[in-house]
């Protein structure tokens, strides 16, 4: 799946090899320059500024995109930012359900995260829809039993 990992976008005027080279340097560049950075407002702005400079030659499915959105939507529920925090939630889940196996734990948890977020901001058909696509994945995972199902079954009976 690297071809699709590496997605670059489908431009009238194709970037050239340089381009895309360039384009992942800077990509692994910002990634260090975020672990170094020290505020969280400091953090978003090189997420967004990064996003949008790679954007211009990535698509959104590229794991260098997912990697920077999964930091900004960190940050965003950090500073508990929750509408930030589910539009770049969205943005990832797709990419996340085509790049990893059906049961993985990172598209469950991905899920799962969207799911508190879409109850936080009182969208609740939404949230319960992402709670059940976890607790699908989980089941596999982890089997039936595991407490972790318990704690998510008993938050959709609790909303």
């Amino acid at each position: 799946q690297d071809k699709e990992k590496l997605e670059i976008r489908k431009l009238n005027d194709p970037p050239s090899a340089e381009t895309v080279w360039d384009m992942i340097k800077y990509a692994r560049n910002v990634i260090e320059e975020f672990r170094r950075a020290k505020h969280y407002n400091e953090l978003l702005e090189i997420c967004e500024l990064s996003l949008e400079k790679m954007g211009a030659v990535f698509e959104d499915s590229n794991i260098y995109m997912l990697h920077m959105m999964y930091q900004a939507m960190g940050v965003c529920l950090y500073v508990q930012d929750w509408e930030g925090a589910l539009r770049y939630g969205q943005k990832i889940i797709r990419p996340y359900s085509k790049h990893y196996p059906s049961y993985s734990l990172n598209v469950a948890s991905m899920w799962l995260k969207l799911g508190r977020l879409y109850m936080a901001l009182g969208n609740r058909a939404a949230g319960v829809k992402a709670l059940k696509r976890a607790i699908a994945i989980m089941e596999v995972a982890h089997g039936k039993d595991h407490p972790y199902i318990s704690e998510i079954k008993k938050e959709l009976e609790d909303h």
